[in-house]
């Protein structure tokens, strides 16, 4: 009995270290080199094919030169604003929802940049406390490992922006028939406006909710400024 549980150990045991040192691993692998996939691309792809539907993969990595100073002010007027201020983890925003929620008002996204960077990059799509917690763990990681920059870089690039289209090159080709290093103010207020549910609102095709949010984040983006960047 007891050499079962010594094996049942040294599985679990080698099993974390090899998590540990794997996600460690691609952490710092991609604060230099471009996020190829995400596994939510994936999901959607085998989504695609169970409906019958041909498959859309549009994502085109780009620098963060490549894209318009407008967009990531845009994400962050509009996604999170303490962006720049926190460790990842906005617990304001956390505090506000949980009282929405216990109040029984309709529930409002608490994640940061960060946290949606760490799950679209290594992490799926659920509501379970597994996956919370693992995103909490790569939030810590790529904020200690990548920073700010590298983190609106990688969001910019993976972020899901349209049916079959993620990142800023691909949604300004699909959408706006340019490269994101031109996309506009507007553009890029539309884009950020549509990233709570990109499938729902079309940033090519406005609703006339997305133009009154689009002036709430050009707004907003007149009193932050632009989004910090290291000198070079």
């Amino acid at each position: 009995m007891h050499s079962i549980f010594d094996k049942v150990w040294k599985f679990l045991k080698w099993v974390l270290i090899a998590f540990f040192g794997s996600s460690i691993l691609f952490v710092f692998i991609y604060k230099w080199l471009p996020v190829p996939c995400s596994p939510l691309m994936f999901i959607r792809c085998a989504q695609q094919v169970k409906h019958g539907e041909s498959l859309k993969m549009k994502h085109h990595w780009v620098p963060l030169d490549s894209i318009s100073p407008a967009l990531p002010a845009a994400v962050w007027a509009s996604e999170d604003q303490n962006f720049m201020n926190h460790n990842g983890f906005d617990f304001n925003q956390i505090k506000a929802a949980v009282k929405e929620h216990a109040e029984g008002k309709r529930n409002r996204g608490a994640s940061t940049i960060s946290q949606q960077t760490a799950k679209n990059v290594f992490l799926w799509p659920s509501h379970s406390w597994v996956r919370k917690g693992l995103e909490a763990y790569f939030t810590v990681l790529i904020e200690i490992v990548w920073g700010k920059e590298r983190i609106m870089e990688v969001y910019l690039n993976t972020i899901e922006m349209g049916d079959g289209i993620y990142g800023a090159e691909a949604v300004a080709l699909e959408h706006f028939g340019c490269q994101a290093k031109n996309l506009t103010r507007n553009q890029c207020a539309l884009i950020a406006v549509s990233l709570p549910n990109p499938l729902r609102f079309n940033s090519a095709a406005p609703t006339s909710y997305m133009y009154r949010r689009q002036s709430w984040v050009l707004c907003q983006m007149r009193w932050l400024g632009d989004f910090p960047r290291a000198e070079k």
